[in-house]
């Protein structure tokens, strides 16, 4: 039995690294350690998060949206059907924060802070049966759920696939498929298999090129939930977009990195889905993928011999594209916006920590879990509204939850 809690608390990963404008494979990393784990966690399936918000505004740009567009960071619910009792019920999104900045937010601010209630709305306003299909164009070969939750990546995917998908994206919206063998000889030296080089045009140029937008924006942009890859970059001459995410319970954890040449795609997650961090603090896809992808690039990056993966995005003149359709900035908020779940959950957790003190806890004691507390990053007379999906936070102790889940 000790073996086997040993064993379980790893924490997994995979990488792999595409060629946009091929399908060629250059990296599969399938797990941390061949020898004691043989199962390929590149095509594993397990759900992708927020990785998969791609999908949603891909097509809300197809349908006439813009970058620049705005919806509003609200509270949401919707009546759902409940799979296991067959009943109805509601079903009420949050944004990871666990708040709502009750503002109107640009369709770039939102992609790029990872807001939840944004993606939700759209995936109502789109039709999931339109994102389905978009999805599955760009690349995504796993059945997807027909239901509201999908637009917040609820359906399971694979690493390999969710890369590719990415590729479209980089490569001006044509897709390829995935090349892992090029080609296979005899042992005379003749040709038996060749791979396939069809490609198909899977969104259109202003839709990918709108996309890059966005995804350069997570990177460059305040409040961007990829901001953490700039510090791998070592020059300024390729364009760089990133995307997190992060499923329930920070069982999963992605990070997607996306140049015109080259797309970088990492997992990070327990064998078992029971198996993960306790909080976002170290759970979150832009604390455990990002750096995988971070120094696989910063390698190659500064390695003279791929020279080929240095480029930028270029605009077609002949496009009818203006700047004012993407170059807007959504700016980061210094002000309190009243929020009646943030003031719920703050008497929670003021009665919590006096129910601790009667019954003689001690804050972080060895049985103490830790909850999450959002970062400050202004003076308490001006304190910040970050509407980010995946904003670091710092750690308050609390009681340890009652799960039967294996928490690391």
């Amino acid at each position: 039995m000790d073996s086997i809690r040993y064993m379980v608390k790893f924490m997994h990963c995979a990488m792999v690294a595409m060629e946009p404008q091929s399908g060629a494979v250059r990296a599969w990393v399938g797990d941390i350690d061949f020898k004691t784990w043989k199962y390929d966690k590149v095509v594993a399936e397990r759900q992708p998060g927020s990785t998969f918000k791609l999908f949603v505004y891909s097509e809300a740009i197809n349908q006439g949206l813009t970058p620049c567009d705005k919806r509003r960071d609200e509270y949401i619910s919707m009546q759902v059907l409940d799979k296991k009792t067959g009943q109805m019920k509601t079903w009420t999104p949050h944004n990871a924060n666990g708040r709502f900045s009750n503002d109107s937010i640009t369709l770039k601010a939102a992609f790029a802070r990872s807001i939840n209630s944004v993606a939700v709305r759209l995936g109502q306003e789109m039709g999931i049966k339109n994102i389905i299909r978009t999805a599955q164009d760009m690349g995504i070969k796993s059945p997807l759920d027909d239901e509201p939750s999908l637009a917040l990546g609820s359906s399971d995917v694979n690493l390999l696939e969710l890369v590719n998908a990415y590729c479209t994206v980089a490569n001006d919206g044509e897709h390829h498929e995935p090349v892992v063998i090029t080609r296979i000889l005899d042992k005379d030296g003749n040709e038996v298999y060749v791979a396939p080089r069809e490609h198909n045009k899977a969104l259109p140029y202003k839709t990918a090129f709108l996309m890059q937008q966005m995804l350069k924006a997570g990177v460059n942009e305040g409040g961007g939930t990829s901001q953490a890859l700039r510090q791998y970059l070592p020059t300024t001459d390729t364009d760089w977009g990133g995307k997190t995410g992060t499923s329930n319970n920070h069982s999963d954890a992605w990070f997607m990195a996306v140049s015109p040449n080259l797309v970088v795609g990492a997992w990070v997650g327990g064998e078992y889905r029971s198996i993960h961090f306790r909080t976002g603090a170290l759970g979150q896809g832009s604390k455990t993928a990002l750096p995988i992808c971070g120094n696989f690039i910063n390698s190659i990056m500064r390695d003279k011999a791929f020279q080929k993966y240095h480029a930028k995005w270029q605009l077609d003149p002949d496009e009818d594209i203006d700047i004012s359709m993407y170059g807007c900035q959504q700016p980061v908020t210094h002000r309190q916006i009243p929020d009646s779940l943030r003031s719920h959950n703050r008497n929670l957790r003021q009665r919590e920590s006096e129910e601790e003190l009667e019954e003689g806890g001690e804050a972080g004691g060895e049985e103490g879990g830790f909850e999450l507390e959002p970062i400050q990053p202004t003076p308490p007379e001006h304190r910040g509204n970050n509407s980010s999906n995946e904003t670091p936070r710092a750690i308050k102790p609390m009681k340890r939850p009652k799960s039967e889940d294996v928490e690391i």
